[in-house]
């Protein structure tokens, strides 16, 4: 049961879209189970470029099966609009993307509410994208939500939707002073989106189960990092679905002995959007030699929002293996380093004085660790042409290996640009 699963190591824009991309050319389906379109990738091959959201990265390659499954939180508006937006590039998505009854819809309210909950929180903010996502969340935790499986029976979907504004109506008058919601606008929208959906609404898990059972490969994509992870990511600064393995496999309705492999993601240094500790953030002249590199791009796909930048935190790194049992890693934008002199990266955390080598489950903590660096050499050249790992400059395999080394887990490819062909594969096996 060749199932693998990709997931981001870090807090999210680690680079997962284009290995998804690469990877996807050996996958016959490819799910998407967690998060909702305040995730996003962007997608880079022969000359093309695409954002996605919702729809799996591996939608780019006509031969796979594409699926968002139930833990997924759907904005029907903003997926109608990206499946136009694939089909004008040629892309053909008519059976062959698969919409699951069981994810959970997003409605305007819940994004206004998303704004409102945010403004309230002041300099506490925790930077959501605004999309709607936690309050989605909420509703599914609180058993008050509407699914696609709703959306499809009108008369059912009217009746649930009632109950759930008028309850949202309460909240946004008598809180915060907000207009009510028109119930029968919003039905009247989401009756349009159900009718241009309808064709995509399918047994999205047992379609996957049975393809597993048929020993073919299955692709699953983690959105996210693995630090945005609502139980053990740097809380409250995380976002409303399982960002690990687990609540991937959780949320695409399958069973943890249909997984063969699990594949990390690590940035070759460190990135966050929104608020939150960045313990290794680099000094502006620093964060200005990053700048500086040929596609540098740390920009949020879904928000456009600048990322900071750190080192790379190997505490962090060597964590995220073991909570999601990786069995590979898969280092990317390794080019962005190339002009350094020196290469920094953080091997342990002093806390009051004592040395501690997992990141500290209060907020507060870790804002005050002190990260323990260590310097390697710089390379100094491109690295982007390279295609074979003995290709690469001394130092850069000698920084590989200290990755290595602390995880505790073999680097299968390395990304040395943003392209599906700037990626070396280091033992074919992994494909």
């Amino acid at each position: 049961m060749p199932g693998i699963i990709v997931v981001g190591l870090q807090w999210g824009d680690e680079g997962k879209g284009k290995i998804v991309d690469l990877l996807s050319q050996h996958a016959s389906h490819v799910v998407r189970s967690q998060g909702g379109n305040n995730a996003g990738h962007t997608v880079k091959t022969a000359g093309k470029e695409i954002a996605l959201h919702l729809v799996p990265s591996g939608i780019l390659h006509p031969h796979a099966q594409a699926y968002i499954t139930g833990g997924c939180l759907v904005d029907p508006k903003v997926l109608i609009q990206e499946i136009e937006k694939i089909e004008s590039q040629g892309i053909t998505l008519k059976e062959r993307l698969h919409l699951s009854p069981h994810a959970h819809l997003i409605f305007p309210f819940h994004r206004e509410l998303d704004r409102l909950y945010e403004a309230s929180k002041g300099e506490a903010a925790i930077g959501t994208t605004k999309r709607g996502i936690g309050p989605c969340a909420s509703d599914r935790a609180a058993r008050v939500g509407l699914r696609v499986a709703e959306l499809m029976k009108p008369e059912i979907f009217k009746k649930r939707l009632e109950s759930l504004v008028a309850e949202k109506n309460l909240e946004l008058q008598k809180v915060f002073g907000e207009k009510p919601i028109d119930l029968e606008a919003i039905f009247d929208e989401y009756a349009a989106y159900a009718k241009q959906l309808r064709p995509f609404v399918t047994d999205a898990e047992g379609k996957i189960r049975e393809a597993l059972i048929r020993d073919e490969t299955v692709l699953f994509e983690g959105a996210h990092g693995t630090f945005l992870d609502g139980i053990m990511g740097s809380y409250p600064f995380v976002t409303s679905s399982s960002t690990l393995a687990a609540g991937v496999i959780a949320g695409a309705g399958v069973g943890p002995l249909m997984i063969d492999a699990v594949y990390g993601i690590l940035k070759a240094y460190t990135t966050r959007v929104g608020s939150g500790p960045l313990p290794t953030a680099v000094n502006p002249d620093v964060l200005e030699e990053f700048r500086g590199a040929e596609d540098f791009r740390e920009v949020g796909t879904t928000t456009g929002r600048a990322r900071r930048i750190g080192w790379l935190d190997l505490v962090q790194g060597r964590c995220g293996v073991e909570l999601n049992g990786v069995d590979h890693l898969v280092l990317t934008k390794l080019d962005i380093l190339d002009k350094f002199e020196e290469i920094t990266i953080c091997t342990g955390y002093l806390l009051d004085g004592e040395k501690i080598d997992r990141p500290p489950p209060l907020i507060e903590d870790l804002e005050r660790v002190e990260p323990i660096f260590e310097t390697l050499p710089g390379w100094q050249t491109s690295t982007r042409k390279v295609d074979k790992i003995r290709g690469l400059p001394k130092n850069a395999r000698k920084f590989i290996e200290a990755i290595e080394d602390f995880c505790n887990v073999s680097v299968a490819m390395v990304s040395v640009g943003p392209s599906r062909e700037e990626t070396i594969v280091i033992d074919e096996e992994y494909l």
